[in-house]
Parts: structure tokens; sequence; C-alpha cells
């Protein structure tokens, strides 16, 4: 891999690891019984730079390569918690990249600065209770009223939902163009009408996901971002992001799965010899390492394009499709290595295959990952990126 990480990246990581093990693991078991992230942690990953690594060095950031994001997402795997992750990486990848994309200057002072220091946690508001994939289906609506757009409607699934101090929210401005009508919005959540419920999940148990309702919210003209009519292909254009987070959190949470599995595998002893020796465990775990290695040079491949301003689309969604499948498969087979360790919480593996589950559904499910590439391989259906 030395053709994607330099001398660099390889100190970035190590840094990483050892702030990781000192500030935050200590504290994991704790945010994950009671569901909240402590405010403290964010103002340490900014001061560390953490949540700028991408962004330009005028707010703040560093503008470095996606590689160091890469770096960024692996490590957060392997800390026992895809909730803590989750939030980390929601913030900086998911609506943070809205800022920056399509805020303007003020938008961005006020908010993408704050955001890179740890001071304000963003959340991305896309999905609804009835139309999870299905964006052009939204129903939350945004009507301009004089110097204001009134929003009305709710969102689900919101990661940060609660903990957030603005939402990047995507609603109809002209509800009759369907996909042609969504625009982009930057709402404050001290906005009045504006009510946050926390969900109660399978996984991601530190992280703060939820339902939120928009009541006649009021907003500014200038908190719309980039043009109106335009949050379609917006959101589309940085699905290829998102998706290629997702499958790198995917092959780095199986990587870390494999690791655990095997060094358990060198200890463990039945029937007199220690189980890395019988023949079908030793394949099992072979034709899983083959397939997380697959996906973890074709996931690198794609970062790199992406890296170099490609609109990888297709890629990054086939990196996501596959990634979060063979993530799953593996981490259900290192859970049986370990027998009825596995299935307890004081392994890993009982919590990583719960926070492993989501990886086919967010960012897309793995059905809807799969009729986007029908369109682009059988239909020739080719996308083009949002020309803002």
């Amino acid at each position: 891999m030395n053709s994607y990480f330099t001398e660099e990246h390889n100190l970035f990581r190590e840094s990483l690891r050892n702030f990781l093990q000192q500030e935050v693991v200590p504290h994991i078991e704790k945010w994950e019984k009671t569901g909240t992230i402590e405010r403290f942690i964010w103002k340490k990953f900014g001061d560390m730079g953490f949540f700028g690594i991408a962004y330009p060095e005028a707010y703040g950031g560093m503008n470095l390569d996606l590689f160091y994001t890469v770096v960024f997402l692996e490590e957060l795997q392997k800390i026992k918690s895809s909730g803590f992750a989750a939030a980390m990486w929601a913030h900086a990848y998911l609506a943070m990249t809205h800022l920056n994309a399509e805020g303007d200057e003020r938008i961005k002072q006020n908010y993408l600065a704050p955001s890179i220091s740890g001071d304000k946690i963003g959340a991305l508001c896309i999905t609804e209770p009835f139309g999870g994939s299905d964006v052009a289906g939204m129903r939350t609506t945004a009507v301009k009223q004089g110097n204001s757009y009134v929003i009305n409607g709710s969102k689900t699934f919101i990661t940060n939902g609660v903990y957030a101090d603005y939402y990047v929210v995507a609603a109809k401005t002209s509800p009759e163009l369907g996909n042609k009508g969504i625009s982009i919005f930057l709402v404050d959540t001290q906005t009045p009408g504006i009510s946050a419920t926390k969900l109660d999940k399978l996984g991601w148990r530190a992280s703060d996901t939820a339902e939120i309702s928009f009541d006649n919210v009021v907003i500014p003209l200038d908190n719309l971002m980039g043009e109106e009519g335009k949050g379609f292909p917006y959101i589309m254009q940085h699905f290829a992001l998102e998706r290629l987070v997702m499958a790198v959190n995917a092959h780095a949470r199986a990587e870390y799965a494999l690791e655990y599995t095997i060094d358990y595998m060198s200890q463990r002893e039945a029937f007199g010899t220690k189980i890395n020796k019988f023949q079908a465990l030793r394949h099992t775990m072979v034709d899983h390492a083959t397939e997380v290695e697959h996906c973890k040079v074709f996931n690198y491949a794609a970062v790199d394009r992406l890296n170099k301003g490609e609109y990888v689309v297709k890629e990054a969604t086939m990196a996501k499709l596959k990634s979060t499948k063979v993530a799953d498969e593996a981490i259900y087979s290192c859970l049986q290595m370990l027998g009825g360790y596995g299935y307890m919480e004081e392994y890993p593996l009982a919590r990583l295959l719960r926070d492993s589950r989501l990886g086919p559904i967010g960012g897309g499910t793995s059905e809807i990952l799969r009729e986007i590439l029908s369109k682009m391989i059988i239909d020739k259906q080719s996308y083009q990126p949002a020309v803002k």
C-alpha cells in the first residue's frame, strides 16, 4: 500500500492511534452504556485537527489528501465502538462536506470553522420516516415567505440529531418538480419549532440517532446553501464520498475482527491443540482475509480516483455494496470462532456484529445500491456531478 501512504500518513496514523487509546478508549464503555458521547471529546478532536483534515486552511483545516481521511476512518474502527466512530465521521464527512461545498462565506465562518475546531457539532438531515433511500420522494418542505423560508416536515435516523448545534437539511422548495425541486439549508438547532427524539437501536449504542420534527421553523433566506432546486444533485454528488467512507469503515472493522480472532485462536486450545491448527478454521479465516483484502485494494483505488477529482459514483457504490457484505460475513465467522465467548459482551465481537449490521443499510441500502448499479451497468445511464 506504499503507493497510497507516505511516511507522513504513517506518522499521522501512529499519532491518532495513541490519541484514541489515551483519550477515547477509557470512556467507550461508559458512552456505550449511557448512549451519550460527552462534549469534551469533540473539542479534543478539534484541538488535534482531526475534524479539519480535508478542509481549507482558511477555516482552520489542514487541506490534506483523502488518504489522511482513510487513516482517520480506519483507526476509529479499531476501538470497539462503531457508534463513537459514526458520531465523529458523520459530523466531519456528512454535515461538514455540505458546509464546505455549498455554504457561503458567512456560513463557513459561523459554522464550518467552529465545526473544524470542535466547538459546534453538525448533522445531515436527508432520510425521512416515509422515504429512506428514496431521496426524491421526501415530503419536508421549505416555503418562501418574505425574507424567510418556513420548514415543515420530519427526518429520521439522523446521526448526531440530538447532540447537534446545526442541521444541514434537504427540503422541497418546489414539490411539483420532484427531484428538481429539492434544496439544501443550514438550520441552527436553537431555532424555534425543532424537536429531536432519540431512537433506541440494535447497535451503534454510543451514537446519538434521532428523529427530528420541523414545525413551522423559520430561517433566513440566506440559509439556503448553493442554488435553489439543486439539492438533489448536491446530495448525489456527496453520496460518492459517504459510500466510500462506509466502505473503508467496513474493511477496517473486518480487518480488526480478523486480527483479534486470529490472535484469540493462537491462544485457545481444544482437544490438546491450539485451534489455529485446525484446517477447517484456518481456511475459513483465510477466505475472509482474502475477501477483505480485495475490498481494501478496491476501496483505496476508488479513494485515489476521488482524491484526483474524478466522479466515482459507480466505484463508490460498488465499494460500499461489497465491503459491507464482506464485513458482516467475516465478523459473523469471527464471532463463531470464539464459541460462547463470542456471545459475551466483554469480548468485542458481540458489539462488532451488531454495529456492523448497519453497514448494508445506512447511506443507501444494498438493494438500492444494486438498483443504481443496474441503471449504470445494464441501462447505460450516466450520473453527472452538480455544477455549482
